[in-house]
């Protein structure tokens, strides 16, 4: 069986929204139809109808998720009823673990045309509450928030492993001597790259407003934020700890998508494609340690696709914290920091959970395209101690 070559033709992602924000009005299956739409709009020349698979990351899928989000994306995005869809979770992995999936699908001949994405609101996660153990309970019951973090902890996992994600930012803070003001400056160095890009139009031809809602840029950057402004802010996990709500990622609301092809699906779109999918790799790291699961899966991506950190043209790696972010960068010496994240990261941007995959694959294909040549990186830490890494190329 031979592999089939598969590019990303275009990538699109809805402004993401901060907690309660702007998008907190828009259900879930509404941003993902969004972004389904405008990615099929932007490529006039494809038959709606050839689109073998659509394939959404999801990490919570416990409200208006629910009922397997994406092929309610494409049944509201107007898709012929023909185009099926799969909705996946590998937590804040999910959005790229679609990429992989449907570009799995086509290098091995099972699908020629696919959307992959992905999608979260945070803001409308519900709450939700167990069955009793028994039929009309006297007590009162427990609510759980399906927002972020662990809930209904399964008693036999120990826990060291079930620990909050931002004490597991602080342990890795421990482990690499990673001091506040180093993350608050990581954090600063965010707000900055990522004003700096929407200003100078670096997300016009990725970023897909949503008619009738008053944002067009990510709503959580903060142009005027300085380090005597971070430096103001309590510690969030820790009373002497190191990690805040300002060097640590928000909670948001978003979408994107991108359109993932072979050469028979390639000329059905008579476009050039932004970037080709040269590897991937997933990991597993102990659970608490989560922030530092990208540092093998990176490394096992790289050596898969031939190449190494000196042939790097740019590396979005998410930011859940930046005590994490600067944890992977001491275990890759090699690695140039000046090519991560160069508009912006996620502590500035945002990083609503199933969506950052697909935002972070598509942000290096968007960047690909814009220098000509090259090769990409994209990797992300996921919550209960995984990694992944996708490499393109150019």
């Amino acid at each position: 069986m031979s592999i089939r070559d598969v590019y990303i033709v275009d990538a699109v992602r809805t402004p993401i929204g901060k907690f309660g924000g702007a998008l907190s009005s828009v259900r879930p299956d509404d941003l993902a139809a969004h972004v389904v739409r405008a990615l099929v709009d932007r490529t006039p020349e494809l038959d709606p109808a050839r689109i073998d698979d659509v394939v959404f990351g999801d990490a919570n899928g416990a409200g208006e998720d629910n009922r397997d989000v994406a092929r309610m994306a494409v049944l509201l995005a107007g898709l012929p009823v023909g185009v099926p869809g799969v909705t996946v979770n590998r937590l804040c992995g999910s959005g790229l673990e679609a990429v992989v999936q449907a570009a799995r699908a086509i290098a091995l001949g099972d699908a020629s045309v696919a959307v992959a994405g992905g999608v979260e609101s945070m803001s409308r996660a519900p709450w939700v509450m167990q069955k009793p153990e028994r039929a009309f309970p006297a007590g009162h019951q427990q609510l759980h928030s399906t927002t972020l973090g662990w809930r209904m902890t399964n008693p036999r996992m120990p826990a060291e492993w079930t620990v909050q994600l931002g004490e597991g930012a602080e342990l890795v803070a421990d482990k690499h001597g990673i001091g506040r003001e180093a993350q608050d400056a990581f954090a600063l160095a965010s707000h900055r790259k990522a004003a700096d890009a929407w200003a100078a139009g670096l997300y016009d031809g990725e970023v897909v407003p949503l008619p009738g809602v008053a944002l067009t840029r990510d709503e959580c950057i903060r142009d005027a934020t300085s380090m005597e402004a971070l430096a103001k802010l309590k510690p969030s996990f820790r009373p002497e700890g190191t990690v805040t709500a300002g060097n640590a990622s928000p909670l948001n609301d978003g979408a994107a998508a991108l359109l993932l092809v072979d050469d028979e699906g390639l000329r059905a779109t008579g476009r050039e494609p932004l970037a080709r999918i040269r590897a991937s790799a997933v990991t597993g790291i102990e659970p608490q340690l989560f922030g530092l699961g990208p540092v093998e899966a990176v490394t096992k991506a790289l050596a898969k696709a031939g190449r190494s950190f000196g042939d790097l043209t740019t590396f979005e790696l998410n930011e859940a914290f930046a005590a994490q972010s600067l944890g992977c960068l001491a275990e890759w010496p090699e690695l140039d920091p000046a090519l991560v994240n160069p508009r912006g990261g996620a502590i500035a941007i945002g990083h609503p959970l199933g969506a950052s995959g697909a935002r972070l694959a598509g942000s290096v294909a968007h960047q690909l395209a814009a220098a000509g040549s090259g090769t990409g990186l994209a990797a992300l830490c996921i919550g209960v101690g995984q990694g992944l890494a996708l490499v393109l190329e150019r």
